[in-house]
């Protein structure tokens, strides 16, 4: 298992006054950084990855659609064709980073909707979009895993079962599923049967309160989540990723309305312990 904390909660673009950061969380006992990519070149994030490197860290990546003008699953052929364009962009700069993992909700403009459910179209749609994206991500040795979201956020995919259905469409061996606690604290019936009924395609996890704050504070079953991922024989990246009011745009766009803990120092602090003692006792 590789600890790793998500970079937007300071950032949605690296650069180098975010570099202190990344010292900070490798000092703090992390393995890794998760990289927001949704901007930038290659030779930027080269940059970034002797920076993450010198740290004696990995990474892996996390991006999302820009804009209602990159949508994957729109029955404008002109909105799909730039979202695959953002997509290998992103692909590029994630190889260029030296990452071999790229999540998030990578089919549909996040707080984009249509008033229903998805259709038999964007489910087509939405495969091609994702073979595609897979086909170039497999060249450069990167796995896509794909996130569902909550219901205020997006609509097309916000269950495991979903993804699972989603993913098979696809059809493609580096193409598989992240499970994010946050999201399916809202959507599941039942996280950690979520979990084991889907651990075969889980390549990523997660973990966020159900407020979003510090990860042990709340609700969310952990002892069981973290059983149910370790039976399953998973061994990849437990992510930390919370919210605070850092950036106002982010803030409004997962309605951070409100600061849920005292710092990112105390977040990140509490969270590495908090994600061995959890690893350990499972």
């Amino acid at each position: 298992m590789k600890a790793g904390f998500n970079l937007l909660l300071w950032t949605s673009h690296v650069t180098e006054q975010h570099f202190p950061i990344i010292e900070r969380l490798a000092k703090a006992g992390y393995d890794g950084v998760e990289i927001p990519i949704l901007e930038g070149t290659p030779a930027h994030y080269e940059k970034v990855r002797r920076v993450v490197k010198d740290n004696g860290l990995l990474c892996d990546v996390v991006t999302n659609m820009p804009d209602v003008l990159h949508n994957p699953i729109s029955p404008d052929k002109k909105l799909r064709a730039n979202g695959l364009d953002f997509m290998k962009k992103v692909i590029d700069c994630t190889q260029a980073l030296g990452a071999d993992l790229l999540c998030g909700p990578f089919y549909q403009p996040v707080g984009n909707f249509t008033g229903i459910g998805p259709t038999d179209d964007e489910k087509k749609h939405a495969a091609e979009h994702a073979r595609a994206s897979a086909e170039h991500a497999a060249a450069a040795g990167i796995t896509l895993a794909v996130e569902f979201l909550n219901r205020f956020e997006a609509y097309f995919l916000t269950t495991m079962d979903g993804v699972a259905e989603h993913v098979k469409a696809v059809g493609m061996p580096n193409f598989k599923a992240m499970f994010d606690t946050f999201h399916a604290n809202i959507e599941e019936n039942d996280p950690v049967a979520s979990i084991c009924r889907h651990g075969d395609i889980i390549t990523h996890v997660h973990i966020s309160e159900n407020n979003r704050g510090v990860p042990g504070r709340g609700h969310n079953n952990w002892p069981g989540i973290f059983k149910a991922l370790r039976s399953n024989g998973y061994d990849n990246w437990i992510t930390i990723e919370a919210f605070g009011r850092v950036l106002p745009a982010f803030a409004a766009a997962t309605r951070i309305w409100r600061d849920i803990f005292e710092s990112p120092e105390v977040l990140y602090t509490e969270g590495i312990s908090f994600i061995r003692r959890m690893w350990a006792e499972a």
